[in-house]
């Protein structure tokens, strides 16, 4: 089943999961550490009320200064650069940090379905083209789009590894609901560890 399939299926706490996932793997590039989303996971995992995700929501975006959103204005995620690749070390760089950035803004506080919805769709597409950004090796394929609609061939290795790691955290939150947060969690740590790392090096060979 393909990543655009697995999310029109997905109910509103896979959603949930799934944006947050995707925002977690990415939180290198807002500076954030790694426990800087951990209040919003145990949101998730408590089954906390509507209120409570969006005072924490608001919590997470007052320590990484986040704001924007995502809009035609500044470029939808996924589209405009498209073709682009992480072999330039400033403005691939620049423009990952600003998507980031967007899917914190967009972050629904009232968390209803169709807002998580629409978020973890965008944050999914997002997501994917950031790793597409930063990697070294050019993605072969002509947008973000066809590789969510299950068209893998010629993928980088870090556009493929985001990949599957979306798919796993929707199989894990259809598969086993609520018991499914724990390892969607650590299938996102295992993320972030990875695009942190891919920063840090970026950083050296630009020092």
């Amino acid at each position: 089943m393909s990543l655009v399939e697995l999310i029109d299926q997905a109910d509103e706490r896979g959603l949930a999961v799934s944006g947050l996932a995707c925002l977690d793997r990415c939180v290198p590039l807002l500076g954030g550490d790694d426990e800087i989303l951990r209040p919003l996971w145990a949101g998730l995992a408590e089954d906390a009320g509507v209120a409570e995700w969006g005072e924490r929501l608001e919590q997470v975006r007052g320590k990484l200064g986040g704001d924007g959103e995502f809009g035609a204005a500044d470029g939808e995620p996924g589209q405009g650069s498209g073709s682009g690749s992480g072999s330039g070390s400033g403005s691939g760089e620049d423009e990952a940090v600003l998507l980031a950035r967007r899917m914190l803004a967009a972050a629904p506080v009232d968390r209803s379905a169709a807002g998580v919805r629409a978020w973890a769709d965008a944050c999914s597409v997002a997501a994917l083209q950031i790793h597409r950004l930063l990697d070294p090796l050019k993605d072969a394929g002509d947008s973000v789009d066809a590789r969510r609609e299950g068209r893998t061939e010629g993928m980088s290795p870090l556009v493929a590894a985001e990949l599957r790691r979306q798919i796993t955290v929707l199989e894990l939150l259809a598969g086993h609901g609520p018991a499914g947060l724990r390892p969607a969690l650590e299938v996102s740590t295992e993320g972030r560890r990875v695009l942190r790392a891919v920063v840090s090096r970026r950083s050296r060979r630009r020092g």
